[in-house]
């Protein structure tokens, strides 16, 4: 397993698991949105491609440039790009939902469709989602970013029942904190979409600003993002790939109690931890 396709590799995960995949002697391709997000890449030696996960065309050039510098072979690809979109639910317009989905859900799986035509015809592959513990539990003021994740987790889901007969293997990785660009990120993003003053959750949202701009961890449990790297490296070396793999104790724990719990008073436990973190 040499060749890997890794996206969203401007900041965090993407970026840490492009670094160290080349160290160990992976031929990487990591994709960017922006030129300038290329330099710190391609000064470490790392083949970067240009890629805009909301444009077809952008997401078919890039194909073509990878299986170009590949030689016609994607051994593995890291679904890794994704934003995140704070708002309560009912101040989120259709056009705020599709935007997210376009990026999270329909760029991704176009990308992978395509990478899944390059596969069968190899005999092998894996592709690994990068997902979240939002993907199987929800949290208040996340739900574009949540609803995202749920959809990437079925269709994965889906992909690894309908490939059974064949040798490209489907893997989610569920992190929870993580330390990265992506609060900064999800920021931005509330700045642009959300109207706090006219909306019934104006005084959660304060609270939610502070949160989200600040500095290092903003939850306890956090680790680097080499911790999903450990299990990136797993899902594309073991001979039996998990179909999931657990990062962080936040995940390990709603993970369980999820199984464990009736539904209200799982929504009981995350009401209060969507309190106390925006206190």
């Amino acid at each position: 397993m040499k060749n890997i396709l890794i996206t969203g590799c401007s900041t965090g995960i993407g970026l840490c698991a492009a670094k160290v995949l080349h160290q160990q002697g992976y031929n990487v391709i990591a994709t960017v949105r922006k030129p300038q997000d290329a330099k710190q890449l391609t000064e470490l030696g790392i083949t970067t491609v240009i890629l805009e996960l909301t444009d077809s065309q952008s997401i078919i050039d890039a194909i073509v440039f990878s299986l170009k510098h590949f030689d016609n072979r994607i051994d593995a690809l890291f679904n890794n790009a994704a934003y995140g979109q704070p708002g309560a639910v009912e101040d989120l317009s259709r056009d705020v939902l599709r935007e997210q989905f376009e990026t999270n859900v329909f760029g991704t799986q176009e990308l992978t469709n395509l990478v899944i035509a390059q596969m069968r015809q190899q005999n092998h592959g894996r592709i690994i989602y990068n997902s979240s513990v939002l993907g199987f539990v929800s949290m208040a003021y996340r739900g574009a970013y949540n609803a995202s994740k749920y959809a990437i987790e079925a269709l994965a889901d889906t992909l690894r029942l309908e490939l059974h007969n064949t040798n490209i293997h489907i893997s989610l990785i569920e992190p929870g904190p993580i330390l990265s660009q992506f609060r900064a990120n999800a920021f931005a993003k509330y700045q642009q979409h959300i109207t706090k003053e006219n909306s019934a959750h104006r005084d959660t949202y304060l609270a939610m600003e502070q949160r989200l701009n600040k500095k290092g961890a903003a939850v306890p449990f956090t680790l680097p993002p080499e911790a999903v790297i450990k299990k990136l490296l797993h899902a594309i070396e073991s001979n039996k790939p998990q179909i999931r793999y657990y990062v962080t104790f936040p995940t390990y724990l709603f993970g369980f109690l999820k199984r464990l719990l009736p539904h209200r008073w799982l929504d009981w436990v995350l009401i209060r931890v969507a309190k106390n973190e925006n206190k």
